[in-house]
């Protein structure tokens, strides 16, 4: 069994597992074994269960890495003795008995929310405009518009879910902050970076910024991983 933690990748809201498909490559060039969850985003325990079956399959230490919504996964499901470090990409992370919307109730209404769709069944989803414009603003036109067909729908009822345990307290902690994110705002980033005492690095981009600059993000779970 090898040493080296093996990189669990969560994806959040309005994404899936291959949102992470440029930052492997660059992890495996490391020699580094990751994987990417396909959460439900359905409730926060059905994506942490999903996680906790990827930490039980890897049978070896890891580092867990969440996106946006994804932040709020790894918080909750990190604390365990295998979890080695976590790196919050552009992300949530809520302490004990907060949901991650409490998090941002001090902050302005982000321009991303003027993109979000609610069906009957009060899932969201972005609008091909607001993926181009908020979410992937810094993506080609091409590729927002794919992301907006393959994104995952996530219940609403998932941003007021509050977590039960906060695994950044615990764990060594890494967050990288979009300066250009129209999905959460970079001030919020910052001072959620600062409140769990994480290495933090500023990245140029919008809210996806493992899909616009990826060698950036696997540079930082690269030293998460080395480190750990």
């Amino acid at each position: 069994m090898s040493s080296t933690p093996t990189v669990i990748l969560v994806h959040g809201a309005f994404a899936d597992g291959s949102s992470w498909g440029r930052v492997i490559p660059l992890l495996q060039a490391e020699g580094i074994a990751a994987v990417a969850v396909q959460n439900p985003l359905v409730s926060l325990d059905d994506d942490v269960a999903h996680v906790q079956r990827a930490i039980d399959r890897v049978r070896g230490p890891v580092v867990l890495v969440g996106h946006s919504w994804g932040g709020a996964v790894i918080t909750q499901a990190g604390g365990q003795d295998a979890v080695k470090a976590l790196v919050y990409v552009a992300a949530f992370a809520p302490d004990v008995g907060q949901s991650p919307n409490d998090t941002l109730k001090p902050y302005p209404a982000s321009a991303g929310l003027s993109g979000v769709a609610v069906d009957k069944a009060r899932f969201l989803t972005l609008t091909a405009e607001g993926m181009a414009r908020n979410f992937a603003q810094d993506l080609p036109a091409a590729e927002a518009a794919l992301l907006a067909a393959t994104q995952g729908p996530v219940a609403g009822a998932c941003f007021a879910t509050r977590v039960g345990a906060a695994a950044w307290k615990t764990k060594p902690s890494w967050a990288i902050v979009a300066t250009q994110d129209r999905m959460l705002p970079p001030a919020f980033l910052r001072d959620t970076a600062a409140r769990i005492g994480a290495r933090t690095v500023e990245v140029e981009s919008g809210h996806a910024p493992h899909l616009s600059r990826p060698d950036a993000v696997a540079a930082v779970i690269v030293e998460a991983v080395r480190t750990a």
